[in-house]
C-alpha cells in the first residue's frame, strides 16, 4: 500500500530533559475487522488492521503494543515519556497485510 500519513505530537510543546510528556502517534489507516459487508457488492470487506506498534528512542525500545481489528478507523496511540536528552523517537507499525511504515521525530529538549 506504500506510505501512509501519520504523525506524532508531544505535548507540552516545550520540555527539558528529565520531563516526563504526552506522545501521541496518528496514522491513517482502515482497520477493517473482517465482518463488515460492502454495501453495494455484499461481499465480506478482508480484515486489513494494525497488529503492532514499537516506540524507540535514538533506536532503543520504549514499548511496544500489540493491537487487533477492534480498533478505531484512523487510531491514536498514546503513551508517556520521561526525556532522556536530545534525539529521536522513532514509531515502527506493522499490519496484518504485512505493510511496515515507519515515522520519527526529533526530541529537542530546553536544557
Amino acid at each position: 500500500m506504500g506510505k501512509r500519513k501519520s504523525l506524532i505530537k508531544v505535548k507540552p510543546k516545550k520540555y527539558n530533559t528529565g520531563d516526563v510528556v504526552k506522545v501521541n502517534f496518528m496514522v491513517m489507516h482502515p482497520m477493517e475487522t473482517g465482518s463488515r459487508k460492502d454495501k453495494k457488492s455484499g461481499k465480506i470487506v478482508p480484515a486489513h488492521y494494525i497488529n503492532e506498534v514499537k516506540f524507540l528512542f535514538n533506536d532503543k525500545p520504549i514499548t511496544t503494543m500489540q493491537t487487533w481489528e477492534s480498533l478505531s478507523t484512523n487510531p491514536v496511540f498514546t503513551i508517556y515519556f520521561k526525556v532522556p536528552g536530545k534525539g529521536e523517537l522513532k514509531v515502527i507499525y506493522s499490519d496484518n497485510q504485512g505493510e511496515v511504515n515507519e515515522k520519527s521525530k526529533k526530541i529537542k529538549p530546553k536544557s
